[in-house]
Formats: C-alpha cells, sequence, structure tokens
C-alpha cells in the first residue's frame, strides 16, 4: 500500500463518519430527492403541482400503492417476492363490485367477504412456497396471471359500476375539521413520545445518538411537515380517508415488524435463513404469515381502488405489483433481504405517486412515465449502495 495515501484516506473516513455521527445521511436521502422532484414539477407546471387539490388527489393516488408497499417490505425483507398483489387487488375489488352491484349485498360485509378472499389467496401462496418449497416468484407468478383470468370471468369483461354511496365514500370521503386536529395533535404528540423513547433506549444500551439539539431540530421538523400537511390538505376538502387507512396500517405494521417476536422472526429469516431455523424460529409458519398479510394488504388496496374508481375494470391494479417493488427499493428495502422499513416504503410510495402525478400534470406521454420511473428506481438503488459504503 502507498503510505504516501494513507493520511488523505484517514482524514476523507475521519470527516464521513464525523459526518454521519451528525447526521444519518441515507434516512433523508429520499426526503431530499423528494422535495426536489416537487420542487421541480411545481417550477414546470408554473406552480399548479403544489396546489391543495393537486395535492389532496396526490395523497389519495399514493394511499395504494403504499399499502401494497407495506406487504411487499415484509415479503422482500423475508428474501421472497410477490408478482400477484396487482392481480390479487383487482380481482378482491372486482369481487366487492360484483357482490354490491349485481348482488345488492351491504357495504360491511362486502368488505368481510373481500378481505377473507384476500386472506385465502395468501393462505395459498403460503402453503405452496413454505410447505410445498416452491419458489416464491413462480407461485406469485402463475397467481398473477390465475387471478386476472378469475376476474376477467368474474365480471364477464364489462365494468361494474356504480358503488353504493357509503362504499364510495371510503376513497372520496375527508375528515372533518375538529377530529382532523384531534387526529394532527395526537400524530405530534406520538412522533415526540416515540424519538424521545427512542433516544433513551440508545442511552440506556450504549448506542450512539444524536445531540440533543440536532435530535430537537429533527423533531421540529417532522412536526412541521405534518402541520404543514394538514394545513394544506385542508384548504382544499380536508385530510382524506384513505391516508388515514395510511397511517393507521403505517403504525400497526411498523409496530408488528419492530416491536414483535413475529417481525423479529422476518428480519432473521432474511438475513439469514438457516440461522433463523437453527435458533428454533418456525420459518413455514412465519412464512405462510408473511403472505397472508401481504395478500390481505392487496385486498385492501382493492377495495380503495373500486371506491375510487366507483368501479371495477378488467384492468384494475395492472402494473401495481411493479410500483409496490419500486416503491420499497426506493425506500431503503435490500433484495438481499433482512433490511427494510414501513416508513420507507411510505416514502418511496409517495415519490412514485408524485412521478406519476407531476408528469400527468404536464401532459407527458405515457412511456416517459416508465422510462423516468426506471431511471428514479436504478439512482435510489446506486445512492443505497454509495452510501452504505
Amino acid at each position: 500500500m502507498n503510505t504516501s495515501e494513507t493520511p488523505a484516506i484517514q482524514q476523507e473516513h475521519s470527516l464521513w463518519q464525523r459526518l454521519n455521527m451528525k447526521l444519518d445521511i441515507r434516512a433523508y436521502t429520499m426526503i431530499i430527492a423528494l422535495i426536489l422532484i416537487w420542487i421541480i414539477f411545481s417550477i414546470l407546471t408554473e406552480g399548479r403541482f403544489l396546489i391543495p387539490r393537486n395535492l389532496s388527489n396526490l395523497s389519495r393516488q399514493m394511499s395504494i400503492t403504499a399499502v401494497l408497499a407495506i406487504g411487499m417490505v415484509m415479503v422482500i425483507v423475508a428474501n421472497h417476492i410477490d408478482l400477484s398483489v396487482g392481480s390479487v387487488l383487482g380481482l378482491t375489488g372486482g369481487i366487492a363490485a360484483v357482490l354490491q352491484v349485481w348482488y345488492h349485498l351491504p357495504t360491511p360485509l362486502v368488505i368481510i367477504i373481500s378481505l377473507a378472499l384476500g386472506a385465502l389467496i395468501g393462505l395459498w401462496h403460503g402453503y405452496w412456497i413454505a410447505y410445498q418449497k416452491v419458489p416464491a416468484f413462480i407461485v406469485t407468478l402463475a397467481g398473477y396471471m390465475a387471478y386476472r383470468g378469475i376476474l376477467l370471468g368474474a365480471i364477464k369483461g364489462l365494468t361494474v359500476a356504480p358503488m353504493f354511496p357509503d362504499f364510495k365514500a371510503i376513497s372520496s370521503g375527508y375528515l372533518d375539521l375538529v377530529p382532523g386536529l384531534i387526529l394532527t395533535g395526537v400524530a405530534i404528540a406520538a412522533l415526540i413520545y416515540g424519538r424521545i423513547r427512542s433516544r433513551l433506549s440508545k442511552l440506556k444500551y450504549g448506542f450512539k445518538v444524536n445531540h440533543l439539539f440536532l435530535d430537537i431540530l429533527i423533531t421540529l421538523f417532522y412536526c412541521g411537515l405534518i402541520i404543514t400537511g394538514v394545513y394544506i390538505l385542508y384548504q382544499y376538502e380536508g385530510i382524506p380517508y384513505p391516508i388515514i387507512f395510511v397511517l393507521a396500517l403505517t403504525i400497526i405494521f411498523t409496530f408488528i415488524t419492530n416491536k414483535t417476536k413475529f417481525g423479529r422472526q422476518v428480519y432473521a429469516i432474511g438475513g439469514n435463513i438457516e440461522a433463523a431455523r437453527l435458533s428454533g424460529i418456525n420459518v413455514r409458519r412465519c412464512t405462510l404469515m408473511i403472505f397472508v398479510l401481504a395478500s390481505l394488504l392487496a385486498a385492501i388496496a382493492g377495495i380503495l381502488t373500486t371506491a375510487r374508481l366507483n368501479a371495477a375494470t378488467t384492468t384494475a391494479g395492472t402494473g401495481a405489483e411493479l410500483d409496490a417493488i419500486a416503491s420499497c427499493v426506493i425506500g431503503g428495502t435490500s433484495f438481499s433481504g433482512g433490511v427494510g422499513s414501513i416508513p420507507g416504503a411510505i416514502l418511496g410510495a409517495l415519490v412514485m405517486a408524485s412521478l406519476d402525478n407531476g408528469m400527468s400534470m404536464m401532459n407527458a406521454e405515457a412511456f416517459w412515465q416508465y422510462i423516468v420511473k426506471g431511471f428514479v428506481l436504478l439512482l435510489a438503488v446506486w445512492m443505497d449502495i454509495k452510501t452504505k459504503k
């Protein structure tokens, strides 16, 4: 080794380490990228991108991909893949429309049946993957084709509409001002409590933490984002119901993946499946539950899609699985398994939805949307690899 280069290398590493001690660069890369995307689209659309009405539509558009991405994170973290969630979305949403429009079943019963169908599909996937050792890629690819065919047969190639008003309100409704303010206050309080608890826990076990002043600034930044977002949404109609569903699911599944035995087992399986098996984890049962939850979340996305369109169509959910996978990867989930987070996937879904929404407002041709999203996906993975080094 050339000893003359050693001081420069040590100096570079020392600078990077000092910067990382001040701020986790990787954790904020996509936030910065999202802000840049919004600024660029705001300029290109002469400010129309950031008007309250469009941001409300953007949040509703993002919610479907976000719900799918929550389930996909667990699948990818466990070192599997699920190519069927878009078809499961279309099938469960189509069945919901058939039951309500053709058989006039009430909305609560339609929702229960759709969710049960999603769970059964997940059981079917999990059985073949966990107990018959068929690769997840093959099982879900078969489902991708089969469920699309079942949907075509179930709705007879027609557009099934309209839904009942209470079903349509699942996606088109808004939270009133007073409940919205209460929800905002609860969210801010939960954020502050969570960050304080996380800091105290790290100090207790001897982990490195940011300077207290920097932690306070970061917490205030997040609180400011929440307040600003809520203020903008209430400049239009209010907080859309789908956003509330996404926030609730994010909290629930973040708790499941971070604080429960099942969640720790998912990460252990993705990190090293043999070590997980030798440590006493029931890998087959855990894998089964992962695919049940993924398909159940796809059914929720199917209900949201049908409510948003006020109809079931033969093309519902087409390509949604790719957007969900891209959202997870953009949000930091690793295809090597064992690494990923629910909030990261939600941020990735917001990036994907922003690209779709912004280019649609610019009247860009459809092929440009695919090109740009592909480039952003590649760039996100490259940046993640570089920052890990």
